[in-house]
């Protein structure tokens, strides 16, 4: 499994240089799990991608420079991993779904984009799925 990190940050422009969002994602995470609404595929594993947009003030974690003051990235996929492996959803929204409540409520992240795809499972389409954003995006007063 290839799961890429990577930390940016969002500057707003209003003029305010605390006015910032950043961002940790975790890119193409391919887990394996039993997805599906036919019969065929309640009785397989398929794999599932899922990338997420995490919003973090990495600020502090910059300057001590410990991964005690940040969200914890591992952590969070590991979580995910685990989670999406066990289930056996009939949906990719209720997968996604079930993910940004996690990482919401879990690691007390306040907004997360969380998308979910399902390669192969259209004729002549790369992949399929859903993007959804859940909590309040901290960028969204300015």
């Amino acid at each position: 499994m290839v799961t890429r990190i990577i930390v940016f940050a969002r500057y707003i422009n209003s003029g305010n240089s605390d006015a910032l969002m950043d961002i940790i994602f975790l890119s193409e995470m391919k887990i394996d799990t039993v997805i599906g609404i036919w019969d065929w595929e309640r009785k397989i594993r398929q794999t599932v991608v899922i990338d997420l947009e995490m919003a973090a003030d990495i600020r502090k974690a910059a300057a001590s420079d410990s991964v005690d003051d940040t969200l914890n990235y591992k952590l969070v996929a590991k979580r995910v991993q685990e989670f999406v492996g066990d289930s056996e959803f009939q949906l990719v929204e209720t997968l996604a779904e079930k993910i940004a409540a996690i990482i919401n409520d879990e690691f007390a992240v306040p907004w997360v984009r969380v998308r979910v795809n399902k390669p192969g499972a259209i004729r002549g389409a790369r992949d399929v799925g859903v993007m959804i954003e859940r909590g309040e995006r901290p960028d969204s007063a300015g």
